[in-house]
């Protein structure tokens, strides 16, 4: 076969970039192999016959400009890991004749992650999807792109990013053909994140990294309005002016065997001081752990609390929730909790509410703080979620992968939407239903403590389940671009 690959990778250690070089000429069909090296980097013991390139950051624009002016084969190879690099047997075989068979603008596929150890773990990834718009969307490391596709991409990179450059240009490669994801393992890498899922999430709105938060946004909102999905920031108020709720707030908690915290987050609730009547609803789904025990006695003292166990046995969250704020005790406004979380002191509720008539939407996102469970604070600490910017949160909403807390919605709009009977995504998905035609109101007081522990539903997925959460949100991400488009259509 003649050569028809022209790979880039970063430059790692010697070590790791001399394994790398020497797997890829392994193949008969790569041409050149290309490595980047950073500002101030020497580029010790590159093989003969590889070319040295200098680059701002591995993730620029201007190194992806670099790459596609650079390569000239049929196929562009991009490694963008710092390890050892291991493509299977014949792997860069299959992938040349897959990207011919399937004219992709790129190419992905599911690798083996080696650990410290050397053991070798199974590492599938998703497939890519119109709403797979986050900016962390897992890839694996090796892209392996149509060249010609890059180029066309490359040249609609009219932003100077240091950061997004890598982001904004596979999202410019979707808008000029597939991105395709092969479900076989073809090669292998380093792992090098080892934390557990429920470390990771918060990762996004670490406020060390606002700055790069802030291209991402920008390339995002840049491709949303090249596929007519951008909203602009006009919306319709909401009429807030309902009767006939028998209190104005309702707080609304699902669980299911939290026995160690579903007393403090009830107390916390029952804590609060606002100037109206307001009540608990507890959906009790089935708790087998004393949960349902511990209810009933908080019930019996106190009448505001609501114990309801549904007849059904195939709620989840959003079941609950459903059930909850169609009960005709709940109020004009429904206010979360979770289970093992707690509102931070005792004037949430009514800060909420007001926020409601002040800001006129139909949805309140507040700001909370991780804590342990004893409520000591842990990384990164405050949550506020400030990419939720008046003029373009909405469609930022679209890159970022959750909400904030606590959120309360007005309970007719709620009712007449419905809530997804899932355990994982329900409240985004409201979150982006909300946002298509109204403003989401913002508090920026720490309103709610987020306590981590190991017991918290995400703390510690393993890939798959976490996989299976990520396509779901991407798929309700399609889904509102679709209905964004044909709004727009309109």
């Amino acid at each position: 076969m003649k050569p028809m690959i022209d790979c880039f990778l970063p430059y790692g250690t010697a070590e790791s970039t001399v394994a790398t070089v020497n797997s890829l000429r392994e193949s008969p069909i790569v041409a050149s192999v290309t490595v980047m090296v950073a500002p101030g980097v020497e580029a010790a013991d590159v093989p003969a016959g590889v070319n040295v390139v200098e680059i701002d950051a591995l993730k620029s624009t201007g190194t992806m400009r670099l790459i596609a002016e650079r390569s000239e084969a049929e196929y562009t190879l991009l490694y963008t890991g710092a390890n050892h690099l291991r493509p299977g047997y014949l792997a860069l075989e299959r992938l040349s004749r897959l990207a011919a068979d399937t004219d992709a603008a790129m190419l992905y596929a599911d690798y083996y992650a080696e650990t410290a150890d050397g053991t070798m773990k199974p590492a599938p990834v998703i497939d890519y999807q119109e709403g797979s718009l986050r900016d962390d969307f897992d890839f694996g490391t090796l892209l392996f792109i149509n060249t010609s596709k890059l180029k066309e991409a490359a040249a609609q990179l009219d932003e100077e990013y240091t950061a997004a450059g890598l982001y904004a240009l596979r999202l410019a490669l979707s808008r000029v053909g597939e991105l395709v994801h092969i479900n076989e393992y073809l090669y292998s890498d380093v792992e090098t994140d080892n934390r557990a899922t429920g470390q990771k999430i918060f990762d996004y709105v670490d406020p060390k990294n606002r700055g790069v938060q802030i291209e991402m946004e920008k390339a995002c909102t840049a491709h949303l309005k090249a596929v007519g999905a951008y909203l602009e920031p006009k919306f319709e108020d909401v009429q807030l002016e309902a009767d006939g709720f028998p209190v104005e707030a309702s707080v609304i908690i699902p669980v299911r065997n939290r026995v160690r915290t579903i007393a403090d987050a009830v107390k916390s609730a029952l804590s609060q001081e606002a100037p109206f009547d307001y009540n608990v609803i507890v959906i009790d789904n089935h708790s087998t752990d004393g949960t349902t025990e511990v209810l009933a006695e908080l019930a019996n003292a106190d009448r505001r609390v609501i114990h309801i166990i549904p007849e059904r046995n195939d709620l989840g969250i959003g079941g609950c929730w459903n059930l909850g704020v169609r009960d005709e005790r709940c109020g004009k406004f429904a206010v979360q909790l979770d289970s093992d979380d707690v509102y931070s002191g005792t004037g949430t509720l009514a800060a909420i509410v007001n926020a409601f008539y002040a800001q006129r939407c139909g949805m309140v996102v507040g700001t909370y703080e991780l804590t342990d469970i004893n409520l000591n604070t842990i990384p990164p600490g405050v949550i506020d979620h400030k990419e939720w910017t008046p003029d373009n949160g909405r469609n930022n909403a679209l890159r970022i992968n959750g909400l904030g807390a606590p959120r309360a919605f007005f309970t007719p709009m709620l009712r007449e939407i419905g809530i997804p009977n899932t355990s994982y995504g329900e409240d985004y998905a409201l979150g982006l239903l909300f946002s298509r035609r109204h403003r989401i109101g913002r508090l920026y007081d720490v309103l709610y403590f987020c306590r981590r522990w190991e017991d918290n539903s995400d703390a510690a997925l393993d890939r798959v389940k976490m996989n299976g959460h990520n396509l779901y949100k991407d798929r309700i991400r399609t889904w509102e671009v679709n209905a964004r488009r044909a709004m727009n259509k309109k």
